[in-house]
């Protein structure tokens, strides 16, 4: 067992994008990368040996709040862990459930305690508290855990951010008190990220990015961005959280985006990023494609028989032309909304690989703004 590791691998000259390595138990992950979410253990529509074989995904993500519930720890550590419950046996990073009990807001109430919230499932009463979000954790047996947070909703006043910062402060140290007092459960080892909160203030984003970098955790996370603020103030705090996070550890900007919001993220240092727009969008028709924005619903594609994206080499794809895809939503057959997110993800991973590549070469500044121009048209 031993703990993650980060090696900086290469830096762009015109911008603050880099290149690195992740070492984990469960193998390694080259950076900027994107994670697929399987929220409940399992990207929606897709099979793990297509994210492994055609998608090339690297790590995926799991939720600790959908897991508690369903399926249910008891499960899990019978199994031996998520890892061998989903057979997936790359890197696994599980989000705290923070993010879902905020999203309950009708359904929950905040203390110092913790959280207690109503299943969406059936409406019976739980309570998440740092303490028993490690414990869950430990249990689902994640490669990379989140600590357990608030995350404010947009817009918040000055004092319900300050409130929620200090308070997600107090937090982190009991969820490292916790995972101090609990060892590893299945043989490897379990990562803490931390998380900056702060909400849209420049003096609280600085002093939670600077509390959250003296922990001196393995990685760091930025939380409560994408939220409903505007793009350019999204961009404007990752810089400044970007700029006091140490260098030497990776950097997770949680929850973003578009493909042109990872292009500007990477450009700004962050390494990681989540999001389940690829999917989501997918199954409601919206296709990423390297030549722009595709609704495939819309009856011009009825009869263009071209392959969905030739400028990304994807078996999916290459394979399928866009009158059948668009035929298969109009049919409401089920295999469209598979192919949809086969090929959006194959996209995702495949941009951040090229923005990989030209980072390497220190070429990304130019090709990133041709590629931004490209990818937010719609076609």
């Amino acid at each position: 067992m031993s703990a993650l590791e980060f090696t900086l691998q290469a830096k762009d000259s015109n911008s603050k994008a880099r290149a690195g390595l992740i070492k984990t138990d469960h193998g390694e992950i080259t950076t900027p990368i994107f994670m697929p979410v399987g929220t409940v253990g399992s990207v929606k529509a897709v099979t793990q040996q297509q994210l492994n074989n055609e998608i090339n995904a690297q790590i995926i993500l799991g939720n600790t709040y959908h897991l508690y519930l369903r399926p249910g720890i008891d499960v899990l550590e019978r199994t031996g862990g998520l890892h061998k419950f989903n057979s997936w046996n790359k890197p696994i990073l599980t989000d705290s459930g923070g993010y879902q009990v905020f999203s309950l807001a009708e359904n929950r109430k905040i203390k110092e305690e913790g959280v207690t919230f109503q299943s969406h499932i059936d409406g019976s009463k739980h309570l998440f508290s740092p303490e028993n979000v490690m414990d869950i954790q430990r249990y689902i047996g994640a490669d990379i855990i989140m600590a357990f947070d608030e995350c404010p909703p947009y817009p918040s006043e000055y004092d319900y951010a300050k409130k929620s910062m200090l308070l997600t402060h107090r937090w982190l140290d009991r969820c490292f008190k916790r995972l101090d007092e609990m060892p590893d459960k299945y043989g490897y080892t379990q990562n803490l990220f931390p998380i900056v909160q702060g909400g849209t203030y420049k003096d609280l984003r600085t002093a939670s990015a600077e509390y959250i970098a003296s922990k001196n955790a393995t990685g760091n996370a930025i939380g409560g961005l994408s939220v409903g603020e505007p793009e350019e103030m999204m961009y404007e705090f990752t810089e400044l959280c970007c700029d006091i996070l140490p260098a030497d550890k990776p950097r997770y900007l949680m929850g973003v985006g578009t493909p042109w919001n990872i292009l500007e993220g990477i450009a700004l240092g962050i390494d990681m990023f989540d999001c389940v727009m690829p999917t989501r969008n997918g199954r409601n028709g919206m296709l990423f494609t390297s030549k722009g924005v595709i609704n495939i619903r819309n009856k011009k594609w009825a009869t263009d028989f071209s392959v969905i994206d030739d400028g990304i080499p994807n078996e999916t794809s290459n394979y399928y032309s866009k009158a059948y895809l668009r035929h298969l939503f109009v049919a409401d057959e089920i295999l469209g909304l598979q192919i949809a997110s086969i090929h959006n993800l194959s996209f995702y991973l495949w941009l951040v690989g090229e923005a990989r590549k030209h980072i390497c070469s220190n070429t990304f500044g130019s090709w990133k703004k041709d590629m931004i121009e490209k990818l937010s048209q719609r076609l």
